[in-house]
């Protein structure tokens, strides 16, 4: 029996499990757990893959594994974060559908992650912002909400239709034809790899400075980021 190509998929399974857990924390308002098992989760989504290539095991299952894995802790459980800011912080009231808009995300995470598996030109970069980055953002949410709330400013951009803009808004940047950088650093020259350092070391200081804030930002810039450097690279 080959042990090895079962430890990717084990790993996979973990990254599921972590996702579960972050559903009960959501259901118990425990978004700050729920922020840590979805980390968790996806620092295993990172490491099933990196052992699949160490031990030339990738296979059909494993993709399918991964994606099924990632449609819980980074689809299911950001949507079900929404639907709990909507229903709690900002109520609609008992028998309102809008807080059910927050799944779109969910919805925009499934389509993304089935839409990756058939897109071949996603094996250095990403087009659309990856569904672990997304869930990222929207854990951030109510950890930024708690930190801030006696702040004004977090009464006027974290209102009710605000976040359901953005609900629309992360279903919609997931499945956009944007082009984003690779965070891969293929090789030790500073050079080569300028975005990429210029990237993490901002995202370092904004999450040291801000918090979960700084989570939000790091993803926002990220987009921004690429966007520039698409505009930059087609007028050179």
């Amino acid at each position: 029996m080959n042990i090895k190509k079962h430890i990717p998929n084990v790993i996979t399974l973990l990254n599921l499990f972590c996702g579960c857990i972050a559903v009960v924390f959501v259901s118990k308002h425990n978004f700050q757990m729920a922020f840590l098992f979805v980390c968790l989760g996806i620092f295993l989504d990172f490491f099933d893959g990196f052992f699949a290539r160490l031990f030339k095991v990738s296979s059909p299952l494993g993709l399918q594994l991964d994606s099924l894995a990632d449609m819980v802790t980074s689809g299911v459980v950001p949507g079900y974060v929404m639907y709990k800011l909507l229903t709690n912080n900002f109520a609609f009231g008992e028998n309102s559908l809008f807080p059910y808009f927050g799944f779109i995300i969910t919805l925009g995470a499934c389509y993304r992650l089935a839409n990756f598996n058939i897109d071949t030109r996603q094996s250095d970069s990403f087009i659309g912002l990856p569904t672990p980055a997304n869930a990222l953002f929207v854990l951030s949410l109510p950890l930024i909400l708690i930190d801030n709330q006696y702040t004004p400013w977090v009464d006027i951009v974290f209102n009710k239709w605000v976040l359901i803009a953005i609900g629309l808004l992360s279903a919609f940047v997931m499945n956009a034809e944007i082009p984003l950088f690779s965070l891969k650093i293929k090789n030790f020259s500073i050079k080569k790899n300028a975005l990429q350092v210029f990237f993490l070391a901002t995202s370092v200081l904004l999450a040291l400075l801000f918090k979960y804030l700084g989570v939000a930002l790091i993803i926002v810039f990220y987009v921004i980021l690429s966007v520039l450097n698409n505009t930059f690279t087609k007028k050179n």
